[in-house]
């Protein structure tokens, strides 16, 4: 696989070469390795398990390219941890694969249409991101159109059908889409407009999934975000909603709302607000448990990745929602450095039950979390983060976890060096 990596960079880089000159041809790369220190990530410790130590590296090369109406992009990665693999060997567990590998045709200057695999990352990344921070990142499989106006507003109207066919021809009759852990088809449109001192998009997207019977259930979620400037002032509200199906055949009825407040003071811009996601009570009928199903939730729910990343909070069955009550600034210490500081209040909008089944009914609290972070650019492309949060769990966060934990301080640190050279530009 690896071998194959470099080879179709190669013959990538020996095509860049013979671009005429009124084509547009960029080649850049990445190389970011993190290390992370784990003890009570995700989850609250628990007496048994010690910490966990790795470093994971995400490498990447990106080749774009523009003629007239044509644009390009391929970006080939390669996802590893520190010693996954022998210095010999032949059987490589690390993740290597495409990340993009999309064409753009415009129309005109106001239309365009891309089609392949792509990132989605709309708006702060709510509901679509590209998760960046993830070393995989996220990606569709997707066609999309785009239009825009010289007023300032834009309209994206995407589509996909996804199947598993293991190799064609082999596929000869049927759809069944099993085994993974995604959309079977997926529609979305999202509007977006600039004003001098605003902006505002709406976004509808319809998801459907497969279900064992080759029927398909179709969740809708219906989103607006909106900012407004105020002279030192900056308001911005976010109101989502979610309808029709889920995976489990349940009706869904659920819905997120935002607000927040940024002041810029002498000091430092200081941010103050609330994220409220419904949730479902346990064992209950309806899904009210909104779900931001493809956004960077690592960015808006506490670092430590406690909440709607990869994992779990709720009871018999269902997602508990969350309110999250936070606080965020950023210190800047010189022309190339900044301490970035979040404190978080976690709170459960769903009645939480004592772990023993007793029927006992606990407090709503979950707990508090700091992030802290400090970023240091040490040139125009490369940059210097290290990070530390700390966790204040209760009982209440512990049941919703569904394990006997240790009630208490969990942390989380790590350090993340990212190499950003452009190669060729031209």
């Amino acid at each position: 696989m690896l071998q194959s990596f470099t080879k179709l960079c190669l013959a990538v880089l020996l095509v860049s070469l013979s671009t005429t000159a009124y084509s547009q041809f960029t080649l850049s790369g990445q190389i970011r390795p993190r290390a992370e220190f784990r003890n009570g990530f995700k989850t609250p410790n628990t007496e048994a398990n010690d910490p966990a130590f790795f470093i994971e590296q995400r490498s990447r090369i990106n080749f774009g390219y523009q003629h007239e109406k044509l644009a390009f992009q391929l970006s080939l990665q390669d996802i590893r941890i520190w010693g996954n693999a022998a210095q010999i060997y032949k059987n490589d567990p690390a993740l290597t694969n495409v990340y993009e590998a999309y064409g753009e045709y415009r129309f005109s200057p106001k239309t365009a249409i891309r089609v392949g695999r792509q990132a989605l990352n709309y708006d702060n990344a709510r509901f679509l991101g590209d998760l960046d921070w993830a070393q995989q990142g996220r990606s569709h499989d997707a066609a999309l159109l785009m239009l825009s106006d010289s007023s300032g507003w834009k309209l994206h109207v995407g589509a996909a059908y996804n199947q598993n066919v293991p190799f064609e021809p082999g596929q000869l009759s049927g759809t069944f889409y099993d085994g993974v852990n995604n959309y079977k088809t997926m529609q979305f449109a999202w509007w977006h407009k600039d004003w001098a001192a605003a902006n505002a998009s709406f976004l509808i997207f319809n998801d459907g999934r497969q279900l064992a019977d080759s029927s398909l259930n179709f969740r809708q979620t219906y989103g607006f975000i909106g900012s407004k400037q105020i002279k030192t002032v900056k308001l911005t509200g976010e109101l989502y909603y979610q309808g029709g199906k889920d995976p489990a055949d349940q009706d869904v009825n659920a819905w997120l709302i935002a607000l927040n407040a940024t002041v810029n003071t002498s000091l430092t811009p200081l941010t103050l607000g609330f994220d409220y996601l419904s949730g479902s009570e346990a064992n209950a009928n309806t899904n009210r448990a909104f779900v931001p199903l493809y956004g960077t939730n690592h960015k808006f729910y506490g670092l430590m990745d406690y909440f709607y990343v990869g994992n779990n909070h709720g009871q018999g069955g269902q997602t508990a929602g969350l309110l999250d009550v936070y606080v965020q600034s950023k210190f800047k210490l010189s022309k190339k450095s900044a301490l970035i500081a979040h404190a978080h209040y976690f709170q459960s909008p769903t009645t939480i039950y004592a772990m023993e089944g007793t029927g006992e009914k606990l407090s709503g609290t979950l707990g508090e979390e700091i992030d802290l972070v400090y970023n240091l650019n040490l040139s125009d492309e490369v940059n210097f983060k290290l990070g530390y949060s700390h966790l204040f769990s209760t009982e209440s966060l512990e049941a919703l976890k569904g394990g006997a934990q240790r009630q208490g301080q969990n942390q989380w640190a790590w350090m993340m060096l990212t190499f950003n050279p452009t190669f060729i530009s031209k």
